[in-house]
């Protein structure tokens, strides 16, 4: 199946003459293909072994017969197509000398016309009636569908007839797999480098221990990779995914498993409350009643705390939940043993936060004797040598602080609590860079107000004891949210406003997100909050508008300031670009009261607790994650005041971005909510850089849709683990546990 030429001078690799035996799933890619081919591979898809290739599965398969829906081809991206010559001519320059090449194809339908400049050559090989694969991007040229200079592979219908009637049914039953392809690498150049390591590749040995393989009725690793990539029949590729699925869901599992217990091989120092010390007396003058939920996760935590094995908790709860509390009851658990606890906060402003609030639970007596300190990177230098001092001397028992903490200057008497909040805003160095400036490995309490649908806590946490808090305090009066759908209601747009005045002309206060500091861009504020503007699934198209400006701060404060129902408002901005010192002061002006209405980015969106703070905009709400709206929306409705958010998107009927933006309006629930969420987005890469630091995105494994493959994976790699001598017995498994993830994220997993 080959037009046998090389059509835009690339090495091309054919699958002959390679002995079998010559490559191993760890040989690198460029002894293998060359190394311009490798280099493609490298830079295309992060592929640098043998290994890495052939877990570059087809996306979909198609079949010779079949053709391609020509008229619902998407403008500006990257196609692959079957279709079926119908027409070629030649025709002269106008402009310049040469000669343009147009071909038609079509799926009996519709019609795509390929073009190609100065060769010649391609009138003679895309004659009428041949079919094959074409790839390009879709452009529109005068009203009409074209692909200017497409890659194409032409079947060779011809060759299988020779070889009689059976062979020429294979070659008309055999999908054709369709891979994801880049603008250097088409589907069937991808094919045939997969060809040829397959035709190079030594026997290997299964990664699945054979008890694991029977019992589940799998395929042999290697034929699995042979049928994925080569099926002569549809039965085939499916059997394969099959068993290559549950192989990816058993070994991630493994390594999951293995860290696990590694950790557990760890020794450090216990760390218990005294009778009458400072955990004691906390809980003693608490004005509350803790929940349930946060004496059971307390009570779990204290059990961690108190075992010479290190910590290693993700706490996970609703919004608004008090985790906070619960954290803290653990630091004063460690400062009642001597020791000191750090807590690390992504931006500025919720650092500030947390020790506002610390020290407004612990109260002036208990807060005289901890000294909880603040650490950031923006503090005046003499109260940053100060900090520093209380640090190191260990006068400070509680020190706050953003990724200040992690600096070489940074030092603890004894650490004996790292406290994570917000993790997915902190790489893997960063975090192992806190964890080492314990003399004894710390205890590691992770916590996150996003909600983690159970399979994915298996697949990205599975290496940490989980706990979760539901239960909210009592006395919230909740939150109201709805839905703004300027696409089918235009002419709500300002009673947006109004409903804000309303809101204000009760003596509360209110949010105003945006997700731009200004409209030219979406700006990434870096550490201090972003906004998930989500562009692969389609949402551009989903507005009425793609091309209106985004909504910005400075233009939403510029549209409230100008509004006579605001002219007596006080109206501040709050940013990433503003300093630590300018967001402070807003921030301690709104919790004061001194400020009615914050316009603000996502620097907002945890920590902050201002509870007569009623109401919030969330202006192009499409532009911001489930998960995000839902933290945003938290900050509101955290008193006896009822909580109203407006949903502001201008996404059309039926689109995914309008979809994301109802599900948060229908429920209050951030599990269901994650959820939904990750069944509207299938999961991304849930191993990607920043969880892991490191290319590991699934690649069959669906956490929306495998729940109960990978629970049962997770179920079989621990039995194999707790038999005999676990990992140890199983070299294979080993091999390719080493293998699925690269150096960086081994790295996430080795240090936790």
């Amino acid at each position: 199946m080959t037009d046998g030429r090389d059509t835009d001078g690339r090495d091309a690799p054919t699958a002959g003459g390679i002995a079998p035996g010559s490559f191993t799933l760890d040989s690198r890619l460029s002894g293998a293909l060359g190394g311009r081919t490798a280099q493609a591979f490298e830079r295309g898809f992060g592929h640098r072994t043998v290994g890495d290739l052939l877990a570059h599965y087809p996306r979909r398969y198609a079949m010779r017969g079949e053709l391609t829906a020509l008229a619902t081809l998407p403008l500006d991206e990257n196609i692959t197509i079957i279709a079926e010559v119908i027409e070629v001519g030649e025709r002269s320059m106008r402009a310049r000398r040469g000669s343009i090449v147009e071909a038609k194809i079509t799926d009996g339908t519709g019609v795509l016309t390929l073009t190609f400049f100065n060769q010649r050559w391609r009138a003679a090989d895309l004659r009428p009636g041949r079919r094959g694969i074409f790839a390009g991007k879709v452009s529109d040229y005068k009203g009409q569908r074209q692909l200017a200079h497409p890659d194409y592979e032409l079947f060779d219908d011809a060759t299988p007839l020779e070889a009689g009637d059976a062979a020429a049914k294979r070659w008309a039953e055999a999908p054709i797999p369709i891979y994801p392809a880049t603008s250097t690498l088409a589907s069937w150049q991808i094919a045939k480098a997969i060809e040829l390591v397959l035709d190079g590749l030594a026997p290997l040995d299964d990664p699945l221990p054979a008890s694991v393989r029977a019992a589940k009725s799998l395929l042999a690793h290697r034929e699995a990779l042979e049928l994925v990539h080569r099926p002569e029949r549809d039965g085939d590729w499916k059997r394969a995914r099959g068993t290559l699925r549950f192989t990816e869901a058993f070994v991630l599992q493994t390594a999951l498993l293995e860290r696990r217990a590694e950790l557990r091989t760890h020794t450090t120092a216990a760390r218990q409350p005294v009778p009458g010390g400072l955990l004691e007396r906390f809980d003693a003058a608490l004005p509350f009643t803790l929940t349930g939920d946060q004496l059971d996760v307390g009570g779990e935590i204290a059990h961690d705390l108190g075992e010479p094995v290190p910590m290693n908790r993700l706490v996970q709860g609703e919004v608004g939940s008090g985790k906070t509390v619960v954290a803290l009851r653990a630091m004063l658990a460690v400062a009642d043993s001597g020791g000191q606890s750090a807590l690390l906060a992504p931006t500025e402003v919720l650092a500030g936060q947390h020790l506002r609030s610390i020290a407004k639970m612990l109260g002036p007596d208990l807060a005289a004797e901890l000294v909880p300190t603040l650490l950031t990177g923006q503090l005046p230098l003499a109260e940053r040598k100060k900090a520093l001092l209380r640090a190191a001397a260990g006068q400070s028992r509680i020190v706050v602080g953003t990724h200040a903490l992690l600096g070489d200057n940074v030092s603890f008497a004894d650490l004996g609590l790292v406290v994570v909040d917000e993790q997915h805003r902190f790489g893997v160095e960063q975090r192992e860079a806190l964890r080492l400036k314990g003399q004894s490995p710390p205890h590691v309490l992770v916590l996150t107000a996003t909600p983690i649908p159970r399979t994915v806590a298996m697949t990205v946490f599975g290496d940490l004891d989980v706990s979760t808090i539901r239960e909210l305090p009592a006395g919230r009066a909740g939150i109201t949210s709805q839905v703004v759908p300027l696409a089918i209601r235009p002419t709500w747009r300002p009673r947006i406003w109004e409903r804000l005045a309303e809101e204000l002309a009760l003596g509360r206060q209110a949010f105003v997100v945006c997700p731009a500091i200004e409209a030219k861009v979406v700006e990434d504020e870096g550490p201090e909050g972003r906004a998930e503007v989500a562009s692969s699934d389609g949402d551009a198209d989903g507005r009425a508008d793609a091309a209106a400006p985004v909504a910005s701060v400075v233009a939403v404060l510029a549209e409230l300031r100008a509004h006579p129902r605001f002219a007596e408002t006080r109206i501040a901005p709050l940013h990433g670009r503003m300093s630590a010192d300018e967001k402070d002061a807003a921030m301690r002006a709104f919790s004061a009261g001194e400020i009615d209405v914050l316009v603000a980015t996502t620097v907002i969106e945890v920590g902050v607790d201002v509870p007569n703070a009623s109401a919030m905009v969330v202006v192009d709400a499409d532009r911001f994650g489930v998960s995000q709206l839902h933290q945003l929306r938290g900050r509101v409705g955290r008193g006896s005041v009822p909580g109203l958010c407006l949903l502001v998107t201008s996404a059309v009927p039926g689109s995914l971005a309008l979809q994301r933006v109802e599900a948060v309006a229908a429920t209050l629930d951030g599990f269901e909510l994650a959820q939904a969420d990750l069944e509207l987005r299938q999961e991304g890469d849930v191993l990607g850089a920043v969880q892991s630091g490191g290319r590991s995105s699934l690649k069959l494994l669906k956490v929306a849709r495998d729940g109960d493959l990978i629970a049962e994976a997770r179920e079989m790699a621990q039995e194999v683990l707790d038999g005999g001598d676990g990992l140890a017995a199983h070299p294979a498994l080993a091999a390719a546990v080493r293998r699925r993830l690269d150096e960086e994220t081994s790295g996430y997993l080795s240090k936790g």
